[in-house]
């Protein structure tokens, strides 16, 4: 895949302006909008459910990207395809029989990803890397916005595509975690594919220029 895409995170964005923040994406050069549901289980924070991803599918015009940071995922599957999702992840860390689980997404017609932690390697997805549209990796502990990038992301994103390359496998890779102009050119180098930007792109001043320019750096 050589066009990389952009995914802003709606996670870092404001709540009370939610509508003009949607539109603010659909008018910008970004690719998807990157949605994280949490459970405050899995994860220590809450975010938000059905009804505010509904909303936000009511508005918005480019690719729902669903990460799921919640226990149980396959509870869900369903209701998050019926809500619009067109990706949906799940982690690993959550999933017993995560085969099931990514074939239960698929069935549904979305697109399967699986999330890992920073302490999860990515060699234990090697037996399901070929059923898999998408791997993201956490380069910050899930939970928050914010948060600082922790480098050992660019190595596990360089065995991960090993991994892909090796099993000939068509997988993306999906950045999510601090992801700036300062680190973003060395992880598509590594081998990223989906770079999502939250803080970054929605405190700036100018976030619509803030994504132009973090989409042509990386292209």
């Amino acid at each position: 895949m050589s066009e990389k895409l952009i995914a802003p995170s709606v996670l870092a964005a404001d709540f009370a302006n939610l509508q003009r923040d949607v539109e603010m994406i659909n008018n910008s050069d970004a690719d998807w909008f990157h949605i994280d549901i949490m459970d405050g289980v899995f994860v220590p924070n809450i975010s938000f459910g059905m009804p505010v991803l509904r909303d936000i599918v009511k508005h918005a015009s480019k690719t729902i990207d669903v990460h799921l940071m919640i226990v149980e995922p396959d509870r869900y599957i369903q209701k998050f395809a019926d809500l619009g999702s067109n990706i949906l992840t799940v982690h690993y860390e959550a999933c017993t029989h995560l085969h099931r689980t990514i074939q239960a997404i698929k069935a549904t017609g979305m697109k399967a990803g699986v999330a890992l932690n920073p302490h999860t390697s990515v060699h234990l997805l090697e037996d399901v890397i070929q059923d898999l549209d998408m791997v993201c990796l956490m380069s910050v502990n899930p939970g928050f916005g914010g948060q600082s990038f922790i480098e050992n992301t660019y190595a596990k994103v360089s065995a991960l595509k090993e991994i892909i390359t090796r099993k000939n496998a068509s997988t993306l890779i999906e950045i999510d975690g601090g992801v700036t102009n300062k680190n973003a050119k060395q992880l598509v180098a590594a081998g990223a594919d989906v770079l999502v930007a939250g803080s970054y792109v929605f405190k700036s001043d100018d976030p619509i220029t803030t994504v132009k320019e973090l989409r042509k750096l990386v292209n």
